[in-house]
């Protein structure tokens, strides 16, 4: 039943990169510098790598449920908050406090990846 949380959130956090993603190219462009912008689409990319993420956990755990993805579901999220969301509040204020929390969510996403390969190799065994 788990598969279906990541579907729904996979899908929505996507639908929400799309958005944001038009907003950044259409609506920044003109008032923030393109060193700006590049920080904004890196929040962009791995806002999409990891909303793709949530739907492969959905994909995974639906044919193998042994396997608990809930910890990297919610690192995968807690990265995408932290890492994704504080790029975007940082080019839009250009409040620093934003960028030193970027890290967080880049440790997050590491640690989720690593949570799966942990929960793939227990199945190894």
């Amino acid at each position: 039943m788990n598969y279906k949380k990541n579907y729904l959130l996979g899908s929505t956090l996507l639908a929400l990169a799309v958005m944001l993603g038009a907003f950044g190219a259409h609506g920044l462009k003109k008032i923030v510098s393109a060193e700006l912008i590049q920080t904004y689409q890196t929040g962009i990319t791995y806002h999409y790598y990891h909303a793709f993420g949530l739907l492969f956990l959905g994909v995974i755990s639906q044919l193998n449920p042994q396997l608990n993805v809930k910890k990297t579901m919610m690192a995968f999220v807690f990265g995408i908050l932290f890492f994704s969301f504080n790029c975007y509040l940082y080019v839009v204020t250009q409040v620093k406090t934003f960028a030193m929390i970027v890290p967080l969510g880049g440790v997050a996403f590491i640690l989720g990846w690593l949570l799966l390969a942990k929960e793939i190799y227990k199945e190894l065994k």
